[in-house]
Formats: C-alpha cells, structure tokens, sequence
C-alpha cells in the first residue's frame, strides 16, 4: 500500500476546507441525493462525497458504506486530490498502490473506484465525489461525464452552504 503525497499546497488546502464549515456537519439532502443518483445512475454499491482532512477523509454523505470516515493514510480519495481531473482505478487489486490496502483486502472490499475532485472556491482540491465497485470496472465518456456533473453539483452545495443556510432562516 502507497499512502498518497501530501499535496504541494497543503496548508491552504487544509484552511480552505475549514472555512467551508462542513466537517462534522449533520447529513444534508442536497448532498445525499447527489450520492445517491451518482450510486443508481452508475450502478455502483458506494458512493460518498469525501473531505480529506489533515489525518482522515470524513463522509459528508455516504451509501453503502456504514463508517462515517476512515484514516486518511489508506484513502484513495487523498490520492484522487492530487490531480484536477476524475481519478479511476478500475482494478484496485491489481494496482501496486493499492493492492494491500484494508479496504480492498477486508470491508468493504473495494475493487473499483472512481473520484472527481471537489474544489473550495479558491481552487483547494479538498475532498471528492466517489464511487465504488466490489468488482473491477470501466467507465465510459457518458459515465465520466455524469460523475463530472454531480461533482460540479457538489461543489456548488459546498460553496453555497452558507447562503443556503441564511435563506433557511426565519
């Protein structure tokens, strides 16, 4: 197992998440639905919207996963925020970086994965949208291009939690 790089902008990565207010934050509808389309629309058992903390990835949503976060040290979302585009390994197995990980060796016995990187405002990768498989798979341009979509969904609820939350008041 290769944990992932800590990116070159770390620490503005980090503040940039923080000031999004979400991490430890109750569910919220507008990113489950998100999940949970992602999940059908793509016929994956797992979907999540990841935040990747300085120690963890934190689950803003999830189905098909019952942990709420996990170590960041084995997260394949913390490698997914390295780059700006969808990060797919269709063969978790079969991929040195990840062949020994606990969550491909044990529960939930992922084999698939795939994460579109989610932004702060000011660029910050700080989490994705992700789906996974218990077996090996290929995505093609249309499922790209959906999972492209719901990322940009995601983002725009991260960014506008604020404003939300304000047009929520009385």
């Amino acid at each position: 197992m290769t944990p992932a790089p800590l990116p070159p902008d770390e620490d503005a990565r980090l503040a940039a998440l923080r000031a999004l207010l979400v991490l430890d934050t109750p569910p919220e509808e507008r990113f489950d639905r998100v999940v949970r389309f992602a999940a059908e629309q793509l016929d994956m058992p797992m979907a999540l919207v990841s935040l990747v903390d300085g120690d963890r990835q934190w689950f803003k949503s999830r189905i098909g996963i019952d942990a709420p976060e996990s170590p960041r040290d084995i997260a394949f979302c913390a490698h997914a925020i390295l780059q700006p585009e969808t990060f797919v390994v269709e063969d978790l197995q079969q991929d040195p970086r990840f062949a020994d990980n606990p969550l491909v060796t044990g529960a939930p016995y992922a084999r698939f994965y795939a994460g579109a990187p989610l932004s702060a405002p000011g660029g910050e990768r700080v989490g994705t949208l992700c789906v996974l498989d218990h077996r090996p798979r290929t995505l093609g341009p249309v499922e790209l291009a959906v999972l492209e979509a719901l990322r940009t969904l995601v983002n725009e609820a991260l960014v506008g939690r604020d404003e939300a939350d304000a047009g929520d008041a009385p």
